[in-house]
């Protein structure tokens, strides 16, 4: 019998096991949150691409679309594209810190059990996220208070 023919049981979570982080820390939801703002922001710039090519249509089509885009739910649509920018910008600049190896310490000596050197850069996560939540609400403010 072949050992290595996959089997339904390999992947049986599929789009959960990417999702749910069980009993992972902070940073895997960080994970998860860079790549959820991630795809979302790539999202936005294909349709920001279609939504300029509009301009074509003529001058009737582009007021239309702008009035559209002036109402309250797109000035939502507009803070949520916005703290996705900013927060994956700024956990962008946490890992990037991060696998420079910034906020390690100094080595150990591998000795049972085995430190973790997620203990070590957890404040400039909370740190960044805290700078990140600031920044989301302050932009907020403007956005939805001129």
């Amino acid at each position: 019998m072949n050992s290595n023919k996959p089997t339904a049981y390999n992947n049986r979570l599929g789009v959960k096991g990417w999702v749910y982080a069980g009993r992972y820390t902070f940073e895997r939801y960080l994970y998860l949150g860079h790549r959820l703002s991630g795809l979302g922001l790539i999202a936005y710039m294909v349709l920001h691409i279609v939504e300029t090519a509009n301009r074509m249509r003529g001058e009737e089509a582009w007021a239309a679309l702008m009035t559209l885009f002036a109402s309250p739910l797109f000035r939502v649509i507009e803070y949520l594209l916005f703290a996705a920018a900013v927060f994956h910008a700024m956990n962008g600049v946490r890992l990037l810190l991060t696998e420079l190896g910034f906020f390690l310490g100094k080595p150990r000596e591998p000795v049972y059990p085995y430190s973790s050197s997620i203990k070590r850069h957890r404040p400039l996560t909370y740190i960044i996220m805290a700078l990140a939540g600031l920044i989301i609400i302050l932009g907020g403010s403007s956005l939805f208070f001129p």
